[in-house]
């Protein structure tokens, strides 16, 4: 049987999504060269943990040197470190010119940089909503643009949306459109980038524990009250863990997911699916 690389037919123009026969001790991502932003912290680092596990060679990208050293201290040796803003185009370029460079091509890119941040009407300044939305929404395009040239037929690209684009949740309004743009963004892409053999999907977590909710609240008590009033909602009654996440992510990048294309996985314990089954009604 074919792999998703092999199964682009030119004569037909026609692209095929097969799943490969593999047993199950083989490595999902053996040999496969997986680059991920943002991949000094949260989803991003479980899954570049989970990616090695799996036999990918892993390149790491973010704006912060310090974290990048540390997360390259916690994985190993083997993982590449790219220091590249996904703000600045031109830097991204030259990031994935240099991954391309040392390893010729890409089969994963897993765009997982972004910020989170309250945006309440009333006193959210303009340069605020302003980086929201360059991180989260144009970052996002620029790195997939960038890693383009180096992206080969049966290449899984995976976005980063959030529950928080659907559910409503006031003063979170620029995140919300942030997010919504992110779904809409992975739809056009996989519709321009199908003829070339690349799939694109979107990861759609819930609230995860990750370093991230240090940019909404100051101290663990906060955080232990946040964690508490968010549980109610939330039918199985946790938080996702970030490797729950990356598991998903390690799905949408490998071949067990051919046929997966413009899909969105929700990952967040049932609460924008099924909410009545939350804590919250039980009580």
């Amino acid at each position: 049987m074919q792999s998703p690389r092999e199964a682009a037919r030119s004569d037909s123009k026609v692209i095929r999504f097969e799943t490969p026969q593999t047993s199950e001790s083989r490595m999902q991502l053996k040999d496969k060269v997986a680059v991920i932003t943002g991949g000094d912290s949260g989803i991003g680092l479980a899954s570049a943990r989970l990616f090695l596990e799996e036999g990918a060679n892993v390149i790491l990208m973010s704006n912060n040197a310090d974290t990048l050293h540390a997360a390259r201290g916690q994985l190993g040796a083997k993982v590449v470190t790219i220091e590249a803003d996904v703000t600045n185009a031109n830097a991204l370029v030259d990031a994935f010119t240099e991954a391309g460079r040392q390893f010729g091509h890409i089969d994963v890119l897993l765009a997982s940089a972004g910020v989170v941040s309250p945006t309440p009407l009333d006193n959210t300044p303009s340069d605020l909503v302003e980086c929201i939305l360059r991180i989260n929404v144009a970052g996002s395009f620029y790195t997939v643009q960038a890693a383009l040239p180096h992206l080969r037929s049966g290449s899984s690209v995976i976005l980063i949306g959030s529950v928080v684009a659907t559910m409503g949740i006031g003063g979170f309004g620029i995140y919300a459109a942030s997010k919504a743009g992110i779904s809409g963004m992975a739809r056009a892409l996989a519709s321009e980038l199908t003829p070339k053999g690349i799939r694109v999907n979107t990861l759609v977590p819930g609230p995860t524990r990750t370093p991230i909710w240090n940019t909404i609240v100051q101290t663990e008590t906060q955080l232990q009250e946040l964690e508490k009033s968010l549980i109610r909602s939330i039918p199985i009654g946790r938080l996702n863990d970030a490797e729950e996440v990356a598991q998903a992510a390690l799905f949408l990048a490998s071949d067990y997911s051919s046929s997966m294309q413009a899909a969105e996985m929700v990952i967040d314990g049932g609460a924008s699916r099924a909410p009545q089954g939350a804590p919250a009604y039980r009580q």
